[in-house]
């Protein structure tokens, strides 16, 4: 088991691209000395190749150089904060990114969604848990090679290999976790999918309750899509239920994803 705090731990694209051959690279950013040492050393341990670093400018450096799957950053970093650290990273890469705080607020967890980040982790966490996170935010792979991965719909194409979408022509760029849950959405068009339904989906079986969770990414997949996300023609909300990904427009066929 893991327990983790800023000062306690005890143990019983303009830059690289976010994925690459096995084994998956993990960069830890955390000013905890302590904590940095003991996850590479578990993470390691495990297969994974870890690097880390003290501060947020530190990790964007190696960001600039290296390539990683997943960051695991904390929320409260002395200088550039993790949340600011979160956005800068998001302006140039959609590597994929686990926010380590302290803080249980559900605003906090909120911020940390909207700043970029593909999910959170409370501190103090069990190993267990973490590896929980690290693996389903990992398999969220790319399109593969053989794989249909361009969906046009009126005014809208998706990439979903770039992690692309082109609105009249703009490009706007997905995370992985907006990919990944834009791709259910889309291979289930036209049908009413729950909350946990989607949840277990993209998140994994141990999400159901986050509906929160879920709505902070909707409204990041309608603002890229919709041409107006107030009155979103796509993705529908079904109330007291879930969402719909209305296909009706689309110029592809339907079972292209």
């Amino acid at each position: 088991m893991i327990t983790a705090g800023k000062n306690r731990f005890s143990s019983s694209e303009g830059w690289p691209a976010a994925r690459i051959s096995e084994p998956d690279r993990i960069l830890v950013v955390d000013d905890d000395p302590q904590l940095r040492r003991a996850l590479r050393s578990t993470l390691s341990a495990l297969g994974f190749v870890v690097a880390d670093a003290e501060s947020g400018e530190i990790a964007l450096e190696r960001l600039r150089k290296e390539k990683f799957n997943l960051v695991l950053l904390d929320i409260n970093l002395p200088g550039l904060s993790g949340l600011e650290t979160c956005r800068a990273i998001r302006t140039r890469s959609g590597v994929s990114i686990l926010m380590l705080t302290v803080r249980s607020r559900s605003e906090d967890k909120i911020e940390a969604l909207e700043a970029g980040a593909d999910g959170y982790l409370t501190k103090p966490f069990d190993v267990n848990e973490l590896l929980a996170r690290i693996r389903a935010i990992l398999r969220r792979a790319p399109v593969s090679a053989g794989e249909s991965h361009l969906v046009a719909l009126e005014g809208v194409e998706i990439n979903f290999r770039d992690r692309q979408v082109r609105v009249n022509g703009q490009v706007k760029r997905l995370t992985p976790t907006e990919l990944e849950l834009l791709r259910y959405l889309v291979a289930h068009s036209d049908a009413v999918l729950a909350h946990d339904q989607i949840l277990q989906a993209v998140w994994g079986p141990d999400y159901g309750d986050e509906v929160e969770y879920l709505r902070v990414f909707i409204n990041q997949l309608r603002k890229k899509i919709e041409a107006d996300p107030g009155r979103p023609r796509f993705i529908v909300t079904v109330p007291w239920l879930g969402y719909r990904f209305n296909r009706r427009n689309s110029q592809a066929p339907a079972n292209q994803i």
